[in-house]
């Protein structure tokens, strides 16, 4: 099934079910009022939430209406807790190597992931607000996991059985500001302003086969200014998968209902696929002539990050926001 959050003028707006067309969409009316309470009370309420998708998805819901993805806060507006990995070491590998850093071997197996602020997410359409270009503004396109409550030490033959749902992600990134906080030894902080999820949420099975060892293994499209300039697929050179970020994740703490893991920057080795990051595309310039020529994002710049199925359907929605100054410096 598919689910979404509707703009309501709360803060954590109105639960919706969307059809697998992302055509039309009814309230959870009854079941439960926010994606949080369905998580709360998984086992109870996701039978009810899928009925009521089946009634959805073959013309019997009644009180249906067009699903409108510029009407959607984040499935979840604000989180208990917001864990982005970095699954795709290539990234990690270019970015180091362009800059002549060692990458230290533990990278290959022990995941590196950050936590990032979780109470104010904003919506897939929702316009990227900033005071200031030259803090370096990149777009990030990922993919995410949302999970039930996950025990403390969970192995990871286990951990996937805790992914209740799946979205795309727009990490932002200031790049020109991370140095610096790196420096301290504490960690991104300011370097990472509020992230963007798709409009939908979808279980699992929605995936079909395109689900495979706790991998999306479907090309992640990311259109910077009308360009298309990255389809990387996120289940290859994927180091680590998601039961595996549960996983460490879950080393010395548990994790509650609602806490969403990201992949990290989705990437692939084949240069050819493009790039999920600004980032990764200096790192190759950078690599290739000693110099980085692309600029990062400007005022006035969109970015369209999408994900579609074997038959060219979009599956999540389309994250489809513009970058605007804020007027504060």
């Amino acid at each position: 099934m598919k689910l979404a959050t509707l703009k309501d003028g709360s803060r954590d707006g109105q639960l919706i079910v969307v059809a697998r067309d992302l055509k039309t969409a009814c309230i959870a009316d009854g079941i439960a009022p926010t994606l949080q309470r369905a998580l709360d009370d998984w086992g109870f309420i996701a039978p009810q939430l899928e009925a009521l998708s089946v009634q959805l998805n073959t013309g019997k819901a009644a009180n249906s209406f067009e699903f409108d993805p510029t009407r959607c806060m984040a499935p979840l507006p604000r989180a208990f807790q917001w864990a982005d990995g970095s699954s795709y070491v290539n990234h990690v590998e270019l970015v180091r190597k362009a800059r002549n850093a060692e990458m230290p071997d533990s990278f290959w197996h022990d995941p590196l992931m950050y936590q990032g602020g979780s109470d104010d997410f904003i919506g897939p359409c929702d316009d990227i607000v900033l005071a200031s270009a030259e803090w370096g503004i990149d777009f990030e396109s990922e993919v995410a996991v949302i999970t039930g409550d996950v025990p403390m030490g969970v192995k990871v033959n286990h951990a996937g059985e805790y992914i209740r749902l799946l979205m795309l992600v727009n990490d932002v990134s200031l790049r020109h500001l991370i140095p610096a906080e790196l420096a301290k030894g504490f960690g991104f902080f300011q370097s990472k302003p509020a992230s963007s999820f798709s409009p939908v949420a979808v279980t699992p099975d929605e995936l079909g086969d395109a689900w495979q060892d706790g991998k999306v293994h479907l090309p992640l499209r990311s259109v910077w200014n009308g360009n298309l300039v990255g389809q990387p697929n996120a289940g290859v050179d994927m180091v680590f998968s998601f039961p595996q970020l549960i996983t460490h994740l879950c080393k010395t703490r548990r994790a509650r209902a609602g806490t969403i893991i990201g992949s990290g920057t989705v990437s692939n080795k084949d240069a050819g696929n493009g790039y999920s990051c600004i980032a990764e595309k200096r790192a190759l310039e950078m690599i290739a002539t000693g110099a980085p020529v692309t600029d990062f994002m400007q005022f006035g710049d969109s970015i369209r990050i999408e994900m579609l199925d074997k038959n060219g359907k979009s599956i999540f929605g389309t994250i489809n926001q513009s970058v605007v100054e804020s007027g504060e410096s």
